[in-house]
Parts: C-alpha cells; structure tokens; sequence
C-alpha cells in the first residue's frame, strides 16, 4: 500500500518543483484550479494541502472539512471528501496535461503513481465512478 505524507511549508516550494519544474506554478496548479471549478460548484478556491506519494507521486487536495459536490461530464454525479475530489481534480489534470504540454511522460507518470495510490483508498469507489 502506497503512503501519503503531508508536505511541509518549507517543502511545498521545492518537491512540486522536483517533479514538475517552472511548470508547476505557471501550468500545473493554474489546471488543477480550473479543473476543480468545473467539476465541483461548491469549490471557490481557498488553500490545497499538498501531498508526497511512497512513490513520489504528487497531488493536491482543499483543506475543506465539508464534502463537494461533483458533476462531471461523464455522467457522475456524487459527493467526494475534499481528499477524494482532489486525487480526482489532480487525476483529470495530469490527463489533460498529458495531451498538451510539451513533456506528456512526466504527467503520464504522476497519472499512474496517484492512479496506483488512490486504489487504496477508502472512496475509491466514487473517484473511479468519476474518472471513468
């Protein structure tokens, strides 16, 4: 089973940018926001906690207590943690991301990685509802 660890302040700047680069600030988290916007009405933006996988994965989640509700463009329609939206805020980016920038292995990677992680998690259920 793959871990999760809450990033630090002093890590946020630097493991983001490990993985992703510049494109972190510039492109990654500017379509993980848009992302959530149109799945969720309920999101107007606020704070994301960050997240390093066992296997330096990468994903982002609002740190909301409430659940979202989600409406996505392949028929679901449910209700998700704050956790589970952003797993799948962060899966529906790094797939688009893979279509469109210039490094689409890099995305591909962290797709899989957070993909494999969110296998054990307790609302697998609906996040695959949700992406599917």
């Amino acid at each position: 089973m793959i871990h999760k660890i809450q990033l630090t302040e002093a890590d946020r700047i630097n493991f983001p940018a490990n993985i992703f680069g510049i494109q972190f600030p510039i492109l990654v988290e500017s379509v993980i926001y848009s992302v959530a916007d149109s799945l969720s009405c309920d999101y107007n933006g606020g704070y994301w906690n960050m997240y390093r996988l066992g296997d330096n994965g990468f994903y982002m989640a609002p740190d909301e207590d409430t659940p979202f509700r989600v409406e996505c463009m392949n028929g679901y329609e449910g209700e998700l943690s704050a956790d589970a939206f952003g797993i799948t805020v962060c899966l529906y980016a790094y797939s688009q991301l893979s279509f469109t920038s210039k490094a689409p292995e890099m995305f591909i990677k962290q797709y899989y990685q957070l993909k494999e992680y969110m296998l054990g998690h307790p609302e697998v259920q609906k996040i695959l509802a949700a992406i599917d």
